[in-house]
């Protein structure tokens, strides 16, 4: 059963929050559309249709994020009074001082904190 069919079914959160939500920004003149369904917008997002995805819920991202580029996948933390990236995978301790670790994603992490701090 998708729940979209039963309004109120599963939460009015999507009518209550993230519509009001998804228009004022439309006023702002930024470009935002949704909200859409995320077993599939990720995919959408990949094939070029979106820019950006915002996910409400952190599994809802790291899923998809990390099976389409775990060696270069960024977390990124809106809302703090400071710039924080992270990598998009685990902390491997099990392979720490080996000299084996792939650090593509420590390096995209660091290099979108750099243009974040910079605002380029």
């Amino acid at each position: 059963m998708h729940t979209r069919l039963r309004a109120g079914y599963s939460g009015t959160e999507e009518a209550d929050e993230i519509t009001p939500a998804i228009e004022h920004c439309r006023e702002l003149g930024i470009a935002v559309s949704g909200p859409y369904s995320p077993d599939t917008v990720f995919l959408r997002c990949s094939k070029g249709e979106f820019d950006a995805v915002i996910a409400l819920y952190h599994d809802q991202a790291t899923i998809p994020v990390k099976s389409m580029s775990f060696n270069s996948g960024v977390n990124v933390t809106l809302g703090l009074p400071l710039i924080r990236t992270s990598v998009d995978h685990g902390t491997a301790f099990e392979i720490a001082g080996k000299g084996i670790a792939e650090c593509s994603s420590m390096t995209a992490a660091i290099d979108l904190a750099a243009k974040l701090v910079s605002g380029s």
